[in-house]
């Protein structure tokens, strides 16, 4: 298989749709070990793993962020990062800075958190817009520029935020260019019944890392592979009549933006290939566009103050706009 997959054409094959839904598979069902319950977020998450896009989770404290994103970084044996943003946060205090060596008299990059596959931005919209501003350029282009001097990340890079719906003293609003960089936004919520039996009876004060199942190398494959899944013309438009309908509702001041519609495609493709197919259905695009558009809804003030929410305009527009018949298949 791993001979088949390097010699990859330019479509991706059901062969290749397969491997990519087996480490799908293997990496979720290492993640759930952690996040009991919770399939379709550790999914979702996964899934923006390898549409090579980002999360923000918008959640109460103590409902397992921190340790999904510890749990992904384990499991792809890979690198993760913990972020705590505070008001005196500096964006230095993320991307890194230069320092000068003495001893070899020039100076020298110490790379901050963000250097890391997994990166978590906890509470992210306590610390100030210039501090969120450092992770525009990251988030957008893999790297970061300090004293004029670009440095890549590296591959796979996901930024998990998590912001508190709840306690909003002291914080700060995302703009919405901060949002729009995010692929998808979601929560985990608390845990049913049986599954908090299990994180109970399952407790540690201090929890061994899990083995590793894939490797960021692979994971960079699949990567590769997502982008070169089938998106018929019909599915495209599909996408592209939902993102135009947030612009027209009425309910609506600012809709979804090219980018919106591009990582809907893209984290579509990647759910595809996570179910073993190697094209893209209108019910992959359906499915993704509340995660993945809502949050870059801008309502209009007398929708907000009636009680309206961007998922109930995005629930209106998927019953008006009609799917296409296809099935997406090349």
């Amino acid at each position: 298989m791993t001979e088949q997959l390097q010699a990859a054409p330019t479509v991706i094959t059901p062969e290749q749709a397969q491997w990519v839904s087996q480490v799908f598979s293997t990496t979720a069902d290492a993640v759930e070990q952690v996040i009991h319950g919770k399939r379709r977020v550790v999914e979702l998450v996964i899934a923006c793993v390898l549409a090579d896009g980002h999360v923000l989770l918008e959640d109460v404290p103590g409902t397992g962020k921190t340790a999904l994103a510890r749990a992904l970084g384990e499991v792809i044996q890979g690198t993760s990062s913990r972020v705590q943003f505070t008001p005196d946060l500096l964006p230095g205090d993320i991307t890194g800075v230069t320092v000068f060596d003495q001893k070899a008299g020039a100076f020298e990059f110490h790379p901050g958190p963000i250097f890391a596959n997994v990166v978590l931005a906890d509470e992210i919209n306590r610390a100030s817009p210039k501090t969120q501003s450092a992770l525009l350029e990251v988030m957008e282009e893999g790297r970061v520029t300090v004293d004029g001097t670009s440095h890549d990340v590296g591959s796979p890079f996901l930024v998990i935020a998590t912001q508190n719906p709840v306690e909003q003293a002291g914080t700060y609003r995302l703009p919405e260019a901060q949002l729009d960089r995010f692929m998808a936004k979601t929560s985990i919520g608390y845990p049913d019944e049986a599954a908090m039996v299990r994180i109970l009876q399952g407790d540690r004060r201090t929890r061994a890392p899990l083995a590793p199942v894939v490797t960021t190398a692979m994971i960079t494959q699949a990567q590769d592979l997502v982008t070169r899944v089938h998106v018929s013309p019909l599915v495209a438009d599909y996408a592209v009549r939902i993102v135009e309908a947030t612009r027209r509702a009425s309910e609506v001041r600012l809709g979804a933006s090219v980018r919106g519609a591009l990582a809907l495609v893209r984290l579509a493709s990647a759910w595809a290939t996570a179910h073993g197919r190697h094209y893209v259905t209108p019910d992959d695009v359906r499915d993704l566009a509340l995660p993945v558009l809502a949050h870059r809804l801008v309502l209009e003030p007398e929708a907000e103050f009636d009680g309206v929410t961007a998922g109930q305009v995005l629930g209106q527009i998927l019953l008006d706009v009609a799917a296409p018949r296809e099935n997406g298949t090349a």
